[in-house]
């Protein structure tokens, strides 16, 4: 088991991406621009995907801002067996 990203909404994609990259000394790792479901995904991180966790930042079109707290989105964790750790948790 292994945690693969953090996705975070941004409401500027390009500044965040500067920020991370410039600031904090990650690489953008790749970029998916999705205009038909209105949104835009970009991967940064300090190591490959395959090495470490990294971050996705997602920019929903036609949002420019979140208040504290709105912007997390999820973490995504790479399991062998999905439905072993969900059997394990209680009622």
């Amino acid at each position: 088991m292994r945690i693969l990203h953090t996705m975070l909404r941004v409401g500027d994609l390009s500044r965040s991406i500067d920020f991370y990259t410039n600031v904090m000394g990650m690489k953008l790792i790749r970029r998916t621009d999705r205009p038909e479901h209105k949104y835009t995904l970009a991967f940064v991180g300090y190591d490959d995907e395959s090495r470490g966790a990294v971050l996705e930042l997602t920019h929903n079109h036609g949002v420019d801002k979140y208040d504290l707290g709105d912007g997390y989105g999820h973490i995504a964790v790479e399991v062998d067996d999905a439905a072993a750790p969900c059997a394990v948790v209680p009622a």
